[in-house]
């Protein structure tokens, strides 16, 4: 990952591998570094001057140095709302169909970059998180699927190759993984969903390794398109199912009335 430095350029040199590295998302948030002797020696500088580096880095708020634990990367994406916007959206569900609404489109638009840009290793690590899904689906490891779902759609943004969209992406993914917007486990819990989504992913993953952008876009959006209507599906058979719940419970606390069977005669 690091490499030697002109000893002419020493510490503006490491500061600028490092700060390269983390804005094309080489380095992600914790992240830890190499210890400094390890560092120092991949980028064949001393540990003065590296150690010049790393303080301006840490300066500029990019890494910490955590005592007894080494340095790492900061948080670098962060909370995208405030826990008042966060709670404001519990209570408004509106705001979901704006959520995907805005997933359509940078969705699209990453598989869209991806598919004519995406390099041989973009395309193995796309075949190779789309194995771990099959994986997934086959033993029914919800929290697998879950996982692999996040690190799929990271992938495709990074195998875009624009920086402002990957770090926009992995915001936009953080709420997903904290579920901010809804709860996978609705989701899985519909009937066709598993299956669909696994589908799904593979021919995301297809169509960029085929270097096809039209298509790409379009499963993207197909894909966004299937997840708001499974979720509205699973929320609409949640809600019928409590009711009849409360309905059996009810019948089943009342005392059975016998049937009248006078007839009125006229």
């Amino acid at each position: 990952m690091f490499q030697p430095v002109e000893h002419q350029n020493t510490a503006s040199t490491v500061i600028e591998q490092i700060e390269d590295l983390i804005l094309k998302g080489v380095l992600t948030s914790g992240d830890r570094l190499p210890s400094e002797r390890d560092l120092a020696e991949q980028l064949k500088v001393s540990r003065p001057v590296l150690r010049d580096a790393l303080k301006t880095l840490e300066e500029r708020q990019l890494i910490e140095a955590r005592r007894g634990g080494g340095t790492f990367v900061c948080d670098l994406i962060g909370p995208v709302f405030s826990e008042a916007v966060i709670d404001l959206i519990a209570r408004h569900p509106k705001a979901i169909d704006d959520y995907f609404e805005f997933r359509r489109g940078i969705e699209a638009q990453a598989a869209e970059q991806a598919a004519r840009r995406a390099a041989p290793s973009d395309v193995a690590r796309l075949d190779a998180i789309v194995e771990r899904m099959q994986v997934a689906h086959e033993t029914v490891n919800l929290s697998a699927e879950s996982r692999l779902d996040v690190d799929f759609h990271n992938a495709v943004g990074e195998a875009a190759h624009n920086v402002v969209l990957l770090h926009t992406l992995r915001s936009c993914y953080r709420l997903l993984e904290n579920g901010v917007f809804y709860n996978r486990g609705q989701l899985y819990g519909h009937p066709t969903a598993r299956v669909e989504l696994l589908r799904q992913h593979k021919a995301i993953a297809d169509a960029i390794r085929d270097g096809d952008p039209a298509r790409a876009r379009s499963v993207s959006q197909d894909h966004i398109d299937y997840v708001r209507g499974a979720l509205a599906e699973a929320e609409d058979m949640q809600q019928r199912e409590q009711l009849a719940g409360l309905r059996r419970t009810k019948s089943l606390k009342q005392p059975s009335r016998g049937r009248d069977t006078r007839r009125t005669t006229q």
